[in-house]
């Protein structure tokens, strides 16, 4: 494909995701679909939490037309719709947590089907380890997990969305690194159509992009992670995705670590996620999200440069990574819910510990 055949996609998701948001927030009032305020919850007043459609929209009708779509993007693409259908349906309806996780299988099952599938895992020192039988396992639970994993960060406004657009733009890069084109183009389709939506949902937004949105970025970029990023003979070994979405994938472990340290049941939600420590620490809402876009930007140059390293050094960068996330969580209180760095008193931090 021409560079401007290619530029011409890119543009087209920006502008139509631009000029759909305000139409998604009329039809998220005339549906009903808002997000009331609680205890929980960041945002004092009622939101419209449908954006995510915008999202959805130009996302769908570029990569429809403007890209051949073949192969295991038909299961991306399927699974997409089926993931977006039950976002938008619990935005309105409020689906049951079980419910949902049905949708998602589903949607990972249609992926999984057409050839989205994790086949060997980079051995920490050298070479490769083929998976065998736990391919299908092992997909199943990365593709389901980050599909969460993106829906439990998106807490504060343009947060969510931000992470996953410099993930789609990380991604972008490592695949054209890679010779993977296709993945590429797709990845830089899905941040044109992201950006053209955040400016309604950067703080203050006027949009949150719900389930619908979440799920559908978590969905798109966990399958890239395998059919582009994940298939080089370099480095598949899920290191460079989980670099990329280190983000994401770290507050959940923590998140699931402290759940369990606390004795509360893992699926219970709390006020200790990174955003939320970062809040109490006494950092303005745009502050935070600023300072977790410059994280994420962190992992993405790590990753980057990580596609260069052969395996042993790429192991030893990521449990550097890995060690320097969990010093950085435990001082701020993500593993057990308390900071070991002092918490200040400012209205946006008592509000957040009320």
């Amino acid at each position: 494909m021409s560079f401007f055949m290619s530029a011409l996609i890119l543009v087209s998701a920006f502008v139509i995701a631009y000029f759909s948001a305000p139409l998604v927030i009329r039809l998220a009032y005339r549906l009903g679909a808002i997000d009331q305020p609680d205890k929980r919850k960041v945002h004092q007043t009622a939101m419209p939490r449908m954006g995510g459609l915008a999202i959805f929209l130009a996302f769908m009708l570029c990569v429809l037309l403007g890209v051949k779509v073949s192969g295991p993007y038909v299961g991306i693409v399927i699974g997409a719709v089926i993931i977006f259908i039950v976002g938008i349906l619990d935005d309105v309806y409020q689906l049951s947590a079980r419910v949902k996780l049905a949708g998602q299988i589903v949607a990972t099952a249609v992926a999984v089907y057409f050839g989205v599938v994790i086949h060997f895992v980079s051995n920490p020192f050298d070479g490769m380890l083929a998976l065998g039988y736990l391919s299908i396992p092992l997909t199943f639970l990365w593709i389901v997990g980050i599909t969460n994993a993106i829906n439990l960060i998106d807490g504060l406004d343009g947060l969510a969305a931000g992470v996953a657009g410099i993930a789609g733009i990380t991604m972008g890069i490592v695949a054209l690194m890679q010779g993977q084109m296709e993945t590429a183009l797709i990845a830089f389709t899905l941040v044109a159509a992201i950006m053209g939506f955040l400016p309604y949902n950067f703080h203050p937004a006027r949009t949150f992009m719900g389930d619908c949105g979440s799920n559908f970025l978590g969905f798109i970029l966990a399958c890239l992670a395998v059919t582009g990023v994940a298939k080089s003979t370099a480095l598949i070994s899920l290191v460079i995705p989980i670099v990329i979405l280190g983000i994401p994938i770290f507050d959940t472990f923590f998140a699931i670590f402290r759940r369990i340290y606390k004795k509360t049941p893992i699926f219970m939600p709390d006020k200790d996620h990174l955003h939320h420590r970062l809040l109490k620490m006494g950092y303005s809402h745009q502050t935070t999200v600023l300072i977790i876009y410059a994280i994420s930007g962190f992992f993405a140059l790590t990753a980057i440069v990580l596609s260069w390293f052969n395996n042993p050094k790429a192991t030893v960068v990521l449990a550097f990574l890995l060690l320097l996330m969990v010093i950085g969580a435990n001082r701020i209180g993500m593993l057990t819910g308390k900071a070991k760095v002092p918490l200040h008193g400012s209205p946006q931090s008592n509000e957040i510990q009320s």
